[in-house]
Parts: structure tokens; C-alpha cells; sequence
């Protein structure tokens, strides 16, 4: 019997925000997006073993990782 088994990162874009950057100074559009490594089983996702969520300025280009409470704070 073969069992076929594996880990899958998916990146999985979020609405961003505008807010001024703490690496450049200026005011642009940050991309937030969540990072999450599912189990898989015959190629299938079966479930999420980590989720983490990094924001990225569009100028500079500064990426830093946040909580999902710093997450949720950005949706609203």
C-alpha cells in the first residue's frame, strides 16, 4: 500500500490599506497577504498546520510579518 502525503504553502492575497511606512516615511498602499502550510493526502489539503500573514509596502518594498490580531485590526 503506498500512502502519498506532503506539506502545500498557499499565499493568499488579503485587501491592504493605505498607511505611512515605517521603513521609507511616505504614505502608499500596503499588500497584506496570509501564508498558510496545509497537510495534504493524496494531494488533497486535509487540513492547516501554520498560518502567518506579512505586509508589504508598495514603494519600498518592506516586508514585515504581523499578528492575526495586527490582521484583524487592518481589516476594519
Amino acid at each position: 500500500m503506498i500512502l502519498l502525503f506532503g506539506l502545500k504553502t498557499v499565499l493568499r492575497p488579503l485587501p491592504g490599506r493605505s498607511a505611512t511606512c515605517q521603513s521609507c516615511g511616505l504614505f502608499f498602499h500596503h499588500h497584506l497577504e496570509e501564508r498558510s502550510t496545509k497537510f495534504t493526502l493524496f494531494f488533497i489539503p486535509v487540513f492547516t498546520t501554520s498560518r502567518s500573514y506579512r505586509i508589504t509596502c508598495s514603494n519600498c518594498g518592506q516586508m514585515s510579518t504581523i499578528s492575526s490580531r495586527q490582521k484583524n485590526a487592518l481589516a476594519r
